[in-house]
């Protein structure tokens, strides 16, 4: 051990609980915002045709839903069903403005799953829109089914003129209190996500305003984003990022914000950020992969850096991508539980320099606590050791929905357990080794499954393909505990893996012994692996153990 452990990294936690904003309603700071600056452009939906609307006119219609929205669905929690762009917003806002809950629900999940979310939601109403409902035909639609596009095509013209009429002349203030805008929602529920369910059926995540409102809170003080940016956002917004960054914070920071409904449509992103000149991108690399075959480097110099995260990014990426496409690549870090940001690689802004550091997601958020802890004994751990990851802070949710086993597995005395190893270096930038759960103990050594799967990439060429061509899982080995086992898209036999990867050096205990032929890698929408999916396939074949 260290001298000085220094078992906890602090960035004035207790200072930043302070800020009375956080006490605050969701509505009542979005109100304030977009009526001081009603005019500015903030919202540049490119799903259909190009539609852009000043922040003012974008309040006047949600305002103008809200009344629509009140009628129509009595109770709290109300079911959206949108890809990013307009009509996700409008309803995320006009909702928030009665104080309603909205419960972004997941339309990639199968049926199974997401019928269990409207279930533990409560859910009797959902709010979406035709065409969306011809692309997801499976979808448990429930009978209070509204389409967004027939209830606001009934909407009076003259009442939204009237309603941006009042915002042009009233100040924020006189604006609440016209449209009964609540002002305290504090630790009350302000949004409901799921979880991935990457290892089981999907957890309810309640966010509170204070949770979301504090996360946009550290995004403003650490200046990743600012308002002269332009950002190109495509993250589905029940995805805790899509539905934070994406969608709250704009509308709270004044950020214009440019959006289409899929991040697999490369080209049309590329060309969205040509001709709105984004300046920001943020998404995984998943979804930045395919820039490299399709996009040409001139379409996209206006930007000036992307944020990668929601998975690792792999050796080398940043450094090709900077080096192809001229813009900076920094790595941030997050979950839904902390609604989400909680770590990123910061730009040079003004005078400030740049706060990066190879290999790291960045330094720590404002107004967090973090500290890494044994996996065996939970004991605090010195800098530099790697262990879990725990965290504190506003942003930091209080537990699952109706889920108290999980909530109480989650946290140890008031720390939040992310469930990935990391370590914290004597400057506090944060570096993750990946989640515990993909990593398999053989032999008294944790072995990273995707450290692995990196290395067989790089040793058969399947580093550049656009989705996962190959990926590593643990099954159970009665005389090991656990067995490592390659699920591969291309023919590779377990003494190829075995020559290459010990001509790289790779331990022996490191070098899978089986290997299953899969017609395709098994991923979420958001381009993470499928872990339960991953897991299903390789115990449901004995796989290829020859030599």
């Amino acid at each position: 051990m260290a001298s000085d452990p220094k078992p906890i990294l602090d960035s004035g936690m207790e200072a930043f609980a302070e800020n009375p904003r956080l006490k605050g309603h969701l509505a009542d700071l979005v109100v304030r915002n977009l009526t001081a600056h009603p005019l500015r452009k903030i919202i540049v939906d490119r799903s259909r045709d190009r539609v852009e609307l000043s922040g003012g006119m974008l309040l006047a219609a949600a305002l103008a839903l809200s009344e629509q929205w009140k009628e129509l669905t009595p109770e709290r929690r109300v079911g959206v069903v949108f890809p990013s762009g307009l009509g996700g917003v409008l309803t995320n806002l006009s909702l928030t403005v009665l104080d309603k809950v909205p419960v972004n629900l997941n339309f990639t999940m199968g049926s199974d799953a997401i019928e269990s979310c409207i279930e533990r939601s409560e859910i009797r109403n959902v709010i979406t829109a035709k065409p969306v409902i011809d692309k997801v035909p499976d979808f448990p639609w429930p009978k209070a089914t509204h389409d967004l596009l027939k209830v606001r095509a009934k909407l009076s013209k003259k009442r939204i003129l009237w309603n941006f009429l009042r915002i042009l002349a009233l100040p924020g203030g006189l604006v609440c209190r016209q449209f009964g805008i609540p002002n305290k929602g504090g630790n009350r529920e302000a949004g409901l996500l799921f979880s991935s369910g990457s290892t089981g059926m999907p957890k309810g995540i309640p966010l509170s305003h204070s949770n979301i409102i504090a996360n946009c809170e550290q995004i403003r003080a650490c200046h990743l984003l600012d308002s002269q940016h332009t950002l190109m956002a495509f993250l589905p917004l029940f995805h805790s990022f899509g539905f934070t960054v994406t969608l709250w914070y704009p509308l709270v920071s004044g950020l214009k914000t440019v959006m289409l409904p899929s991040p697999l449509e490369t080209k049309r992103i590329a060309e969205a950020i040509e001709e709105e000149k984004a300046t920001v991108m943020m998404g995984t690399p998943t979804f930045f992969r395919p820039f490299f075959k399709r996009v040409e480097p001139k379409q996209i110099k206006s930007l000036e850096y992307i944020v990668g995260g929601a998975e690792k990014t792999p050796p080398g990426f940043a450094e090709k991508w900077e080096e192809t496409f001229g813009s900076s690549y920094l790595e941030g870090y997050g979950l839904t539980e902390t609604s989400p940001v909680v770590s990123a690689n910061l730009p040079a802004m003004g005078d400030r320099p740049a706060r990066t550091r190879a290999g790291s997601v960045g330094p720590l958020m404002a107004g967090m606590q973090a500290r890494v802890t044994d996996v065996s004994s939970s004991k605090p751990l010195s800098v530099n050791e790697s262990g879990i990851l725990e965290l504190k802070g506003p942003n930091v949710f209080k537990g699952y929905l109706d889920d108290p086993d999980s909530t109480e597995a989650a946290f140890h005395d008031g720390w939040f357990s992310t469930g990935d190893l990391a370590s914290i270096d004597e400057d506090g930038y944060i570096f993750i080794k990946g989640r515990l759960s993909r990593f398999s103990k053989l032999g008294g050594e944790m072995v990273p499954h995707g450290r692995i799967e990196q290395i067989i990439a790089e040793c058969f060429d399947l580093e550049d393909a656009d989705t996962p061509m190959v990926a590593v899982t643990g099954i159970e080995d009665e005389q090991k505990g656990e067995a490592l086992v390659v699920l591969s898209t291309v023919e590779i036999t377990p003494a190829q893996i075995r020559e290459r990867l010990t001509a790289r050096k790779v331990p022996n205990l490191w070098i899978p012994r089986i290997v299953q032929r899969v017609d395709a890698i098994p991923c979420l929408a958001s381009g993470k692996l499928d872990l339960q999916g991953l897991a299903r396939l390789a115990r449901s074949a004995k796989g290829d153990s020859g030599k």
